[in-house]
């Protein structure tokens, strides 16, 4: 005697082959996340801003560099009232400095802000700067800590925008707060320590030894003799944090957490650019690139969120030219601050402590006068 064997519909073995349903997942949960990413309640300005400047800008760079990695603007050349260098290095230096200079919209040309915190931004700019140009020893203290602070500093950025993304979604603003912390560190940091940049970094460390501190000052061949096992365990290190990360806000989601479309393609879109760029890149096109789409995403932010008090402020709210010219006043203090930067020289420490201070500020401030969890964005 012989059972029949039973019949099951496609949906049924689906149901049996939990493997096998990911495609109907996909069809299922896909328009959802489409229409979520086009919604513009969620978007900080709007859907295709969003999606062009703050989502899509890391990918953007690194395709628009790679393309240009074998271009003469990639040649090392004697350029005007400069020193020998490339065009897009020139320009990224430049974009570079000039986006740590627009902070100060937001920390002095705010006034809500600025009255928050009036001693951080009146006394110390004054002795910091005066602290580094007479201590050598505090200047190589601070520059060395500068290249490890912009690396935290860049992935805090990213981390902001995610959580803007997240308040926009609904969710309440400390739900996933060190899960999204520690992903951006992951994404940021992982790709230096583990790629081709990680002594280009360490070796900032060779600054000690101008002030007679040759322990520090020898940390550079310290790492590189063990640089294989950093790579390996920040390798394994960050696999461990991204599928706690995945397992993370699965727990949230089934706890009524929205997800948000847009901060996930900007998470993927800053995990790809960090790991191509630092990882398989020679320093300064992975630096060219990482810097544009931060200084592009800052420049936004900060427009978005102080354009229309400078337009009032310089009296052209009423003007005819309003959508235009007040954003070109919004930029070009910041380039010439760029400009100077990049292209005068002068061998005086005096200067590197402006140079420095600017940059240490523009670290610092962005540290606490943004914040979605006070909502003071």
């Amino acid at each position: 005697m012989t059972i029949a064997e039973p019949e099951f519909t496609k949906a049924q073995v689906r149901r049996q082959r939990p493997w096998h349903r990911g495609p109907a997942l996909w069809s299922k949960h896909w328009p959802k996340f489409w229409a979520d990413l086009n919604d513009p309640a969620r978007s900080i300005h709007s859907p295709k801003f969003d999606a062009l400047v703050f989502i899509g800008s890391p990918v953007l760079c690194l395709l628009v560099c790679l393309g240009l990695a074998f271009t003469p603007l990639w040649e090392t050349r004697a350029l005007p009232f400069h020193e020998d260098d490339a065009i897009l290095n020139t320009f990224s230096g430049v974009l570079t400095a000039s986006h740590l200079f627009a902070v100060f919209y937001r920390s002095h040309g705010n006034a809500e802000v600025f009255w928050r915190w009036p001693l951080r931004f009146t006394l110390v700019p004054v002795v910091l700067f005066f602290s580094l140009g007479m201590l050598p020893w505090f200047m190589v203290i601070v520059s060395v800590t500068a290249t490890f602070w912009d690396v935290y500093h860049s992935a805090m950025q990213t981390f902001g925008l995610g959580r803007i993304y997240d308040m926009k979604a609904g969710n309440a603003p400390d739900k996933g707060r060190m899960l999204d912390s520690w992903i951006n560190y992951v994404f940021y940091a992982g790709p230096i320590a583990a790629g081709m940049a990680l002594m280009d970094h360490v070796e900032d460390f060779e600054e000690f030894d101008q002030i007679g501190w040759a322990a520090l000052g020898a940390f550079p061949q310290t790492v590189e003799g063990v640089a294989g096992a950093i790579r390996v365990a920040v390798i394994l290190g960050s696999l461990l944090v991204v599928g706690v990360y995945v397992v993370g806000y699965w727990r949230l989601a089934r706890q009524g957490y929205t997800i948000s479309a847009q901060k996930v393609t900007l998470l993927a879109s800053t995990a790809i650019t960090s790991i191509v760029a630092w990882g398989f890149n020679p320093f300064f096109i992975a630096f060219v690139v990482m810097n544009a789409f931060h200084a592009i995403q800052y420049y936004a932010i900060v427009w978005l969120k102080e354009g229309k008090s400078l337009t009032k402020r310089v009296g052209l709210a009423n003007s005819r030219h309003k959508k235009w010219l007040p954003f070109v006043l919004f930029l070009v203090p910041p380039l010439l601050y760029g400009l100077v930067q990049e292209y005068v020289d002068l061998p005086s420490n005096w200067v590197y402590a402006f140079v420095l201070t600017v940059v240490t500020l523009h670290f610092w401030y962005d540290g606490f006068i943004w914040s979605v969890r006070k909502k003071h964005v």
